[in-house]
């Protein structure tokens, strides 16, 4: 699904809280005197002096080392053209969050506003103290060749165009693959290249360094066929000039095996790609409109090969797959180049990767019951957590083999294990609940949809094709508030329970059949109905809707209580109990009971550990649990230890292949050092807790707060655990993207309900 992009969207995106998308986090504590005196002067003349004697220890003292430039004069940025080296600076900091995001790099972007290629080339030379890598992006051709080119030749670290290469590198990995699927030798195939731009003259570089012979390859730009008859041809188009008698689009696919287009949008039709050879590959990359429409492809030719640069279509060519993991190799062996043998193995790697089974937990991020390598699975998928494990020690070897690194990696599995660590592998929880929610989007019904946040969550939800919203709230107010915001609810169901008389008839009785021996009569429940909170998990109860979410402006209690009422806990549960979701720059862990149970007793614990654990692996996650307490195994008395050590026991017993350890100090169960000096006969002690079990509310609630309010840290929750359908309380004053995070929760457990339904 394409998502709409408003133009309000994106500017309070960008502008709202504290503007831009990035920022400097110190990394060494600045808490006291002796610090600041470490830090600066006069501590700092320290690594100054070493670096001076010896320049390379300047990746031992400083942040070199994990510090890429994103540089840009905006002379081609996106499909906007020449805006600007201002205009161009939101861009380089998208490019920044992707590197951090994907593969832990730090970036500053550098806008330099200079059109001039040798002077802005003096420039970015300056700045090679500064950086252990540079990437190039939106630079315009033929500039961008030359300055790529000259940079490369005059500076010793890692230098890349994106633009060019990044294209390059992962539609060379799709062709690898889709030649095996089409058993077609690349020195026999007949190329089609649409496009003499930076990227696409990339492209067909490195499918030649793949064995593309020139001479089957036929070049287009603007004006047509590049023929080696046409005057006052460039040093960058003439190489691929041809002497063949097509001069059209049209003419040149006739009989071609591959037509790549990194050109303009629809300017190709399903008959023309009927004239292809058998078994056509078409990588049509434009964006956001593919050369030819993907549906339109397909329904031409049932043997093609397709990829676009679309994440709504199959083998969506995205760099993210290659530039992130490409830097990190080269940043982790200081390579003094990114050069073409490091670049074929990030494309032997992608390939390799294709081929290898696909984690269920990719698998369900998009939708699939499984991903198996084939005309739909060329290359991986951006939300793959093993790119980084299997691209960036591909890149690494590379350089150390090819002699651009200044060290060697020599223990391979801790290198492995320090990518992981660099991303916190743990942390795209949210993502794949999205991805996942989007394949099969359910109906959420929203108690509270006359406040603004509401509105606002359903409109992403609806756009985004996460979930099927229904709002509950006065008709009127609704409309007004989203005219008032400029809100595109599309045909969103709006429901006023005022007016819905029969309903809250039918809807009163079920209640009233429910309950009517805890003492609640029909004309209560039929009262009862008028409430939102009771009308909407009714309207979930009775299979009208998939999921509820309230809980924004209403105290817990209020929001719980009906939804028990109505909907109940699972029949095996007795308990239900809230988790949070929390995440900080390393790793992510899961907090539990936060939300509901007062003072749990040891038998209240081991259920409410039984719910978390099977939620915990419902994220895709392997639950190692600690039942916390004051104390470490024993060495205090009291009445926590002894019910947190007897919950843990019993725990145990119940769940015997569970890791579960306790009682256990927080910090203790976190730490493995100290577990392993001290208590080394924990089942924690090897890589500790990622799963805190609170001994009563206090704690627990008190401890995501605290963590969220000043530790730093992303939450999402809580998730309430236990009930017989999906219901999720949200937290007092929660944000947009918060209430869409839940609501994505809720549309993954309400597939798996269904699929639980017999047939």
């Amino acid at each position: 699904m394409s998502i709409k992009i408003r133009k309000q969207d994106a500017l309070d995106y960008h502008e709202q809280g504290q503007p831009g998308k990035i920022e400097v986090v110190p990394t060494k504590l600045l808490s006291t005197q002796k610090d600041l005196a470490l830090a600066y002067s006069p501590g700092v003349a320290e690594p100054c002096l070493e670096i001076a004697e010896k320049p390379q220890d300047v990746y031992r003292y400083t942040a070199k080392g994990n510090l890429v430039g994103v540089i840009s004069n905006g002379t081609a940025v996106l499909g906007l053209g020449n805006i600007g080296a201002s205009a161009s600076k939101p861009v380089m900091e998208g490019k920044g969050v992707l590197f951090k995001k994907f593969a832990g790099i730090d970036v500053f972007d550098i806008e330099i506003d200079e059109t001039d290629p040798e002077q802005f080339i003096r420039i970015v030379k300056s700045l090679e103290p500064t950086f252990g890598g540079i990437n190039l992006e939106d630079i315009k051709a033929p500039e961008s060749f030359q300055i790529e080119e000259q940079l490369k030749k005059q500076m010793q670290i890692p230098i890349m165009h994106d633009d060019q290469h990044g294209t390059a590198i992962i539609s060379a990995a799709a062709l690898l693959s889709a030649l095996d699927l089409v058993n077609k030798p690349i020195e026999q195939l007949q190329i089609v290249v649409n496009g003499a731009g930076a990227s696409a003259i990339a492209c067909t570089k490195l499918y030649i360094l793949l064995g593309a012979q020139r001479e089957n390859i036929i070049m287009l730009d603007s004006k047509g066929v590049i023929h080696r008859d046409r005057p006052q041809l460039d040093d960058i188009k003439a190489p691929f000039a041809t002497d063949r008698a097509a001069r059209t689009l049209e003419e040149a696919l006739v009989g071609a095996d591959m037509f790549l287009g990194l050109s303009k949008g629809n300017i190709l039709s399903g008959e023309v790609l009927k004239t292809m050879a058998k078994d056509p590959i078409v990588f049509a990359l434009a964006n956001p409109d593919p050369e030819i429409p993907y549906q339109e492809a397909i329904a031409a030719r049932d043997d093609i090969i397709m990829a676009t640069g679309r994440s709504d279509h199959p083998n969506q060519v995205n760099n993210v797959l290659g530039f992130p993991y490409i830097f990190r190799g080269a940043l982790d062996v200081r390579a003094t180049a990114i050069n073409e043998e490091m670049k074929m193995a990030a494309v032997r790697a992608l390939t390799s990767l294709a081929r290898e089974p696909v984690p269920d937990l990719v698998s369900k991020a998009y939708g699939k019951k499984s991903l198996t390598f084939g005309k739909k699975y060329l290359i991986p998928k951006p939300l793959d957590p093993r790119l980084i494990t299997t691209i960036a020690p591909a890149v690494a070897k590379a350089a150390i083999n090819s002699g651009v690194s200044r060290i060697e990696i020599t223990d391979w599995e801790k290198y492995h294990e320090d990518l992981q660590k660099r991303i916190g592998i743990h942390r795209e929880i949210a993502s794949h609940m999205i991805s996942r929610a989007k394949k099969r989007p359910k109906r959420v019904v929203f108690a509270e949809a006359d406040n603004y946040k509401i509105l606002k969550a359903a409109e992403i939800i609806l756009e985004e094709g996460i979930a099927k919203p229904i709002l509950l709230g006065n008709k009127a107010h609704i409309k007004d508030l989203a005219a008032t915001y400029s809100l595109e609810l599309g045909d969103c169901t709006i429901i006023d329970t005022s007016e819905e008389e029969q309903k809250t008839e039918e809807y009163g009785k079920v209640l009233y059949e429910k309950r009517k021996r805890k003492g609640l009569t029909y004309y209560e429940g039929k009262k009862l109905m008028r409430d939102r909170n009771y009308f909407g998990t009714m309207m979930v109860e009775q299979g009208e809707a998939d999921a509820f979410i309230s809980g924004l402006t209403k105290d817990y209690p209020k929001t719980i209580i009906p939804a028990l009422q109505v909907i109940g806990t699972k029949p095996e549960v007795n308990k239900v109990a809230g988790m949070y979701v929390i995440s900080n720059k390393k790793r992510t862990y899961f907090f539990a009971d936060t939300t509901v149970n007062v003072n749990p007793t040891a038998q209240d614990l081991v259920d409410i550990i039984g719910l978390t654990a099977d939620t915990v692996k419902f994220f895709n996650v392997e639950p190692r649990m600690a039942v916390l307490s004051y104390s470490n195994f024993g060495s205090s008395k009291g009445d926590v230890p002894t019910k947190a050590a007897m919950a843990a026991a019993l725990a145990k017993q119940k769940f015997p292949d569970l890791v579960i350890d306790g009682d256990i100090q927080a910090n203790v169960a976190l730490n493995t050092e100290i577990q392993q000096s001290n208590y080394p006969f924990s089942e924690l002690a090897e890589k500790g807790a990622n799963t805190l079990i609170f001994p009563d509310l206090d704690s627990g609630n008190i401890a995501y707060k605290l963590l969220m309010e000043i530790g730093g840290a992303e939450a999402i929750g809580p998730v309430l655990l236990g009930m017989n359908k999906p219901v999720h309380v949200l937290q007092l004053g929660s944000s947009v993207r918060e209430i869409v995070n839940m609501v994505a929760i809720a549309v993954v457990e309400a597939q798996i309900n269904k699929s639980l339904v017999p047939a």
